[in-house]
C-alpha cells in the first residue's frame, strides 16, 4: 500500500510504503491532523478516513486537543486493493503498526468503527504496548468459540470497489476470553440503540469486562450511530 502522509495541510507529503498490500493510487491516504498526544481512528467498512471522520466533524474536533491520524485502510479509499484472500484479517492491524513506527508514535489512544473497531480491539490485543486507550464503535467482541453474525450480508457489495477479501477475513479479528480479560487499558465502546451488534457483539463483551463502560446512542443504528 502507498499512502501520502499530510501534517496539517500545509506542510510538504512524504510517503509511506507498507509490503504486500497491492498498489495504491497515492493521495490522501493518511492524513495527520494536529498535535499534542496521538489519536488514530480506524473506519468502517466500505468507507475511508474522510468519510468516517473528516466529513463528519470528529477529525476537527479533535484536532483541537490531539494529533489525530486517520487513514483508508487496505481495500479501501486511496490504498492499495489486494484481491489475495490472506491480504486482509491481521495484515490490517500490522497496518496500523507500520503507520505509528513511520511515524515515531511509540503508544497512542485508538478509535475505531465497525470494522475499524475490530482492527482496534485486535491490535490492542496483539501489540498491548502501542494501545494506551481503546474506544469501540458499533462493534463489540469477535469471540473465537462463537460463530460470527454479519450486519453485512445483505449489503449489495457489487456497488463498492472493497474486495470481498475483505469481509471473509473478518473472522480473522476473533479474540479469545482469555485474551479479553487481560487488557489493562481503558476501553470504552459506543453502540447505537438499534444495531444489532449491541447485541451480537456488545452484550457478550460487557458480560466478560462489565468495567468497560457502554454509551448507548437513542435511536441510533449500525449506519448512522
Amino acid at each position: 500500500i502507498h499512502f501520502a502522509v499530510y501534517r496539517n495541510q500545509n506542510q510538504p507529503a512524504t510517503s509511506l510504503s507498507a509490503p504486500k498490500g497491492g498498489e495504491g493510487r497515492g493521495g490522501e491516504a493518511l492524513r495527520v491532523e494536529g498535535e499534542r498526544a496521538p489519536v488514530i481512528l480506524i473506519h468502517g467498512l466500505y468507507a475511508n478516513g474522510r468519510m468516517n471522520w473528516d466529513a463528519t466533524g470528529i477529525t476537527a474536533l479533535l484536532a483541537k486537543h490531539f494529533q489525530v491520524i486517520t487513514l483508508d485502510c487496505r481495500g479501501h479509499g486511496r490504498s492499495g486493493k489486494p484481491q489475495a484472500e490472506d491480504a486482509y484479517g491481521t495484515n490490517m492491524v500490522e497496518d496500523v503498526v507500520r503507520l505509528m513506527n513511520h511515524l515515531h508514535i511509540k503508544t497512542a489512544s485508538v478509535a475505531g468503527y465497525s470494522m475499524g473497531a475490530m482492527i482496534a480491539l485486535k491490535l490492542a490485543v496483539t501489540h498491548p504496548a502501542r494501545v494506551n486507550r481503546l474506544v469501540l464503535g458499533g462493534m463489540g467482541w469477535i469471540n473465537a468459540d462463537v460463530s460470527m453474525k454479519s450486519v453485512w450480508d445483505k449489503t449489495d457489495r457489487t456497488r463498492f470497489t472493497v474486495p470481498t477479501a475483505c469481509v471473509q477475513s473478518f473472522p480473522k479479528f476473533a479474540i479469545t476470553e482469555a485474551k479479553i480479560k487481560a487488557v489493562k487499558i481503558p476501553v470504552d465502546i459506543i453502540i447505537g440503540e438499534e444495531d444489532p451488534c449491541r447485541q451480537w457483539y456488545v452484550a457478550p463483551l460487557h458480560l466478560v469486562r462489565p468495567d468497560w463502560p457502554v454509551h448507548v446512542i437513542a435511536g441510533a443504528d449500525h449506519l448512522n450511530c
